[in-house]
């Protein structure tokens, strides 16, 4: 690990602030969340609290403006802090599942890692909805029609459920037990992009579009076209989130 920054001011509670005497001068993504994170446990930062400025990050940790800025994505992703534009980033919470929950990846969370997501996704649920259209039922095929109906009409924490909802629906449709077990990294991973992307009304929208393709698909009992519907779903969805765009995953 790294040293210790000589020279790093206290701030005081008095003050409304808190102490960054002991962060370390780091080098990557992953030891800047961590030890924001350390903090966080250690209650030296608490929800309301308004971490340093950008410079003053940079100067404290020892890293470029990227750097810090890959590693504040990150901690905005683990619902850790808040950014706003124009105020700076604010402690958001101090949930143990949210401090916790995704310590295994985010320690990796870079752009690749994106990609790799994406490309995992794309190889394994294209896949998998080809394996439920020639398995699913008619039961399974109306909760899924119900569910893209519900859709159409749900605020954002309302479709990031009924997306979740969606998508397990179609990998218990392919009746293959194993799957589940290699998906529940993936869909956790995955969590933390649709939370980031999942409030635009506009890509919402997208999604459903793709879902009734999917579920059409699926209705036609066509493992082809199923398993072609969702590798474009995940394609726009990787290209607009990666470029920047609007884009529910």
């Amino acid at each position: 690990m790294g040293r210790k920054v000589s020279g790093a001011r206290e701030m005081t509670e008095d003050s409304g602030q808190y102490a960054f005497g002991n962060i370390r001068q780091v080098g990557t993504v992953e030891q800047i969340v961590e030890n924001v994170i350390d903090l966080v446990r250690k209650r030296s930062l608490k929800v309301g609290d308004k971490l340093p400025s950008e410079r003053q990050l940079c100067e404290l940790t020892g890293v470029s403006r990227p750097v810090l800025r890959e590693a504040l994505k990150a901690l905005q992703m683990m619902n850790i802090i808040d950014i706003r534009q124009g105020s700076g980033a604010f402690v958001k919470s101090l949930e143990p599942e949210d401090i916790t929950e995704h310590l295994d990846i985010v320690f990796h969370l870079d752009s690749s890692l994106y990609r790799d997501l994406y490309e995992a996704r794309r190889v394994l649920e294209s896949a998998i909805a080809g394996m439920a259209a020639s398995k699913i039922d008619d039961d399974e095929l109306e909760e899924i029609g119900n569910i893209c109906t519900a859709a159409q009409t749900a605020d954002e924490d309302a479709f990031l459920e009924l997306d979740l909802k969606l998508h397990e629906m179609i990998m218990k449709a392919s009746g293959n037990r194993v799957i589940p077990v290699f998906m529940q990294t993936i869909n956790r991973l995955s969590r933390l992009l649709r939370k980031q992307s999942n409030a635009k009304v506009n890509i919402r929208k997208q999604s459903i579009r793709d879902h009734e393709m999917i579920v059409d698909a699926l209705r036609k009992r066509s493992p082809e076209d199923a398993s072609r519907a969702m590798e474009n779903h995940i394609a726009n969805v990787e290209k607009a989130f990666l470029s920047g765009e609007e884009a529910v995953p």
